[in-house]
């Protein structure tokens, strides 16, 4: 499986970006996929989690502010963050789980106060 992240960016806090992650090699339907991120000298952490269903789980710090959704005509899977905060800074992940973790290059979100 290969993983295509795009849409990172700076942005004022309170703003918003869209995340958008496009996968091959696979069959896209059958993946699970998410995102996750990694601020600077802390660990990797989960954001959103998506089925190959459709069901949605979100990390505390994401509720109510992001939404992750998945296009399965277009093998994508999109993250969309509104109402972004400073601690939001972090270099955001795509992953995709069939068995097998698949990760990603990193897309850079900076958030400005």
């Amino acid at each position: 499986v290969q993983l295509q992240a795009s849409g990172g960016g700076l942005v004022q806090a309170g703003g918003s970006l869209r995340l958008s992650c496009a996968a091959s090699g696979s069959n896209f339907r059958g993946l699970a996929m998410g995102w996750y991120r990694q601020a600077p000298g802390k660990q990797r952490e989960v954001v959103a989690l998506i089925s190959n269903l459709g069901s949605q789980n979100y990390a505390d710090s994401a509720k109510g502010r992001f939404t992750i959704s998945r296009d399965n005509a277009k093998n994508t899977v999109n993250l969309q963050m509104n109402s972004l905060k400073p601690e939001d800074t972090a270099v955001y992940y795509c992953y995709a789980y069939t068995g097998v973790n698949y990760w990603g290059q990193g897309t850079l979100v900076t958030v400005s106060s």
